[in-house]
């Protein structure tokens, strides 16, 4: 029985996780943590991860970022893997994130789609195979109540298209105010916002006769605990430690 911690687990994205890995056999939810400790799932709350004394295989987090310090320490001292789903955090904690990994085996992405990340892999194949006469635009479309733009999803695309194109890159948000013929090096960013679009991406590769396009769409934000909860069976299994992401368990499958 694979022993699985949610952390941030009264939270939208917590209970999907627990929705998902209660449907699933041979999972179990021994406890879960959340700044406010109500258990509403039939299993212990609590608001300290240094308060469970239980077993546990990995731990899924889904919560804030300034919870991040505790978990890493619980992580530790435990010796249980950690799948870190929350985003938004600073270079100091990212430093922090490197340190606990030289002790446990550590799991972060900025997007745990799986499909957004093979997406990203495509993407680099692509700009690599047609990066030299072919021009490279990304899409994103979101809900109305998103407030960064753009997303960091698009971000992530347009680093890996940069990755595999021949030449040094720049990204280019807007175009309204510069009166110029497109630059070869430009990759072009743009962003909508409507109603409740959970996340469609685009990457456009437009050549001489001929358009290339990657798109991925997220029908609910359960995609996201899929994804979570896929990593965390794969981090159960890895017995170095180390701070892994999509491409290592991509490459596993």
């Amino acid at each position: 029985m694979l022993k699985i911690i949610v952390s941030g687990c009264n939270g939208h994205m917590g209970q999907n996780v627990v929705e998902i890995c209660s449907a699933m056999d041979g999972v179990e939810i021994p406890c879960g943590f959340n700044r406010t400790p109500l258990a509403k799932n039939g299993f212990p709350v609590y608001s300290d991860p240094g308060e469970y004394a239980g077993e546990a295989d990995v731990l899924i987090d889904f919560s804030n970022p300034a919870n991040l310090s505790p978990l890493l320490s619980f992580c530790v001292a435990r010796k249980v893997p950690g799948v870190l789903c929350t985003t938004g955090y600073s270079p100091d904690q990212l430093a922090e994130i490197e340190a606990a990994a030289a002790h446990v085996a550590l799991f972060q992405s900025g997007n745990m789609s799986l499909g957004i990340n093979l997406m990203m892999r495509l993407a680099k194949k692509a700009a690599a195979v047609l990066g030299g006469s072919f021009d490279a635009e990304i899409l994103e479309r979101h809900h109305n109540r998103k407030l960064d733009a753009p997303s960091g999803t698009a971000l992530m695309l347009a680093d890996a298209v940069a990755e595999g194109l021949p030449h040094e890159s720049e990204y280019v948000f807007e175009r309204h105010s510069v009166r110029q013929k497109r630059r070869r090096e430009e990759i072009g960013i743009s962003s909508m916002r409507g109603g409740t679009i959970v996340g469609e991406h685009e990457v456009m590769f437009a050549g001489r006769d001929e358009v290339f396009t990657l798109k991925h769409s997220a029908l609910s934000r359960e995609v996201f605990a899929q994804g979570a909860v896929a990593a965390a069976r794969w981090l159960a299994g890895v017995q170095k430690p180390g701070l892994y992401d999509m491409d290592d368990l991509l490459g596993e499958l």
